[in-house]
């Protein structure tokens, strides 16, 4: 699976090579391709926001940077996710499905966010990781690619997958490991005896 981020802030993704992921990425399953939407600024500055026409705080992105941005990596498997409070909340069901996806390009936005006409035009689908706030859509693009990838075949092991908390609409249960007694605390006497 391919993910293009677009982003004005490429090197938060950095700690994307570590791990679970960083070993995916290695093998060659998923490829996590940042695209800094500054580099497709035709201004000196570098500058990709302007004010918001009609007032009111803050600077939004504007919509020939996005746009240029996503023509850069667009194909015809592609399909664009904007992380962004207004969507739906990424669920484990969407998990998923976007699993069988083989391209997802993800619009982070900044600021005051971006200009509608471009989310309009590129944008399948809208997508937020619970109801607050960030500063960024960089974050909530990090947890979409890892709860994502972990459902790309060869990633985990697949009884890793099988027992997985909200995979049967519960929660794993409490869990123990050695020492036998920690601070006083003893592993539950009906565990000890399937210890291997």
């Amino acid at each position: 699976m391919k993910f293009d981020v677009l982003t004005l802030f490429p090197e938060m993704f950095e700690p994307m090579k570590e791990s679970i992921i960083g070993r995916a990425i290695d093998k060659n399953l998923i490829q996590i391709h940042t695209v800094n939407m500054r580099d497709f600024s035709k201004d000196k500055h570098k500058k990709v926001d302007d004010t918001v026409y009609g007032g009111g705080a803050g600077m939004l992105i504007r919509p020939d940077i996005v746009y240029d941005a996503y023509q850069s990596v667009k194909s015809n498997q592609s399909k664009v996710i904007f992380l962004s409070p207004q969507g739906k909340t990424l669920t484990q069901k969407k998990v998923l499905e976007l699993a069988k996806e083989e391209h997802l390009i993800l619009l982070c936005g900044h600021y005051e966010g971006i200009d509608q006409r471009v989310i309009d035009k590129i944008v399948d689908e809208e997508i937020s990781i619970g109801d607050y706030v960030l500063t960024g859509g960089e974050l909530p693009a990090m947890v979409l690619i890892d709860s994502v990838s972990r459902y790309v075949d060869g990633v985990l092991a697949s009884e890793s997958k099988e027992e997985e908390s909200f995979s049967n609409g519960l929660l794993e249960y409490p869990q123990y490991t050695r020492p036998e007694v920690f601070e006083g605390e003893k592993v539950p006497e009906v565990l000890l005896s399937r210890t291997s």
